[in-house]
């Protein structure tokens, strides 16, 4: 049976934030710039508190069936709020959106390789 790569994203808004956990985050910002973020097993935490409350989670998970994507989901959604909760920071608006790689559309260069593999 084949393996299938799921890619999740995690987004919530920071809420009820002390003066002292919004310091916390500021200093700490660098290191979850956009630029560091990558889908990882344990999950990459990106945000920019010094514009806006959101943050975003970018999780990587596996599975055999397309149905596994739906665990692979709540175990994204504990995990961030789980991060989140063990650190006391509040938050609200917890969503998530998940994408089967297997069934993803090939790119323009991906399709070309799959033609000339074919030949």
């Amino acid at each position: 049976m084949n393996t299938r790569t799921f890619r999740i994203t995690v987004r919530g808004v920071f809420d009820g934030l002390t003066d002292d956990q919004r310091a916390v985050l500021l200093a700490d910002a660098a290191a979850h710039d956009v630029l560091r973020a990558a889908f990882t097993p344990e999950g990459t935490l990106t945000y920019d508190i010094a514009a806006r409350p959101a943050f975003v989670f970018r999780f990587s998970d596996t599975g055999e069936k397309e149905e596994d994507i739906l665990d692979a989901t709540e175990r994204a959604e504990t995990a961030a709020a789980t991060w989140l909760s063990e650190r006391g920071y509040g938050f609200k608006n917890l969503r998530s959106s998940a994408e089967d790689l297997s069934q993803a559309p090939l790119s323009k260069r991906q399709r070309r390789a799959a033609r000339s593999a074919e030949a």
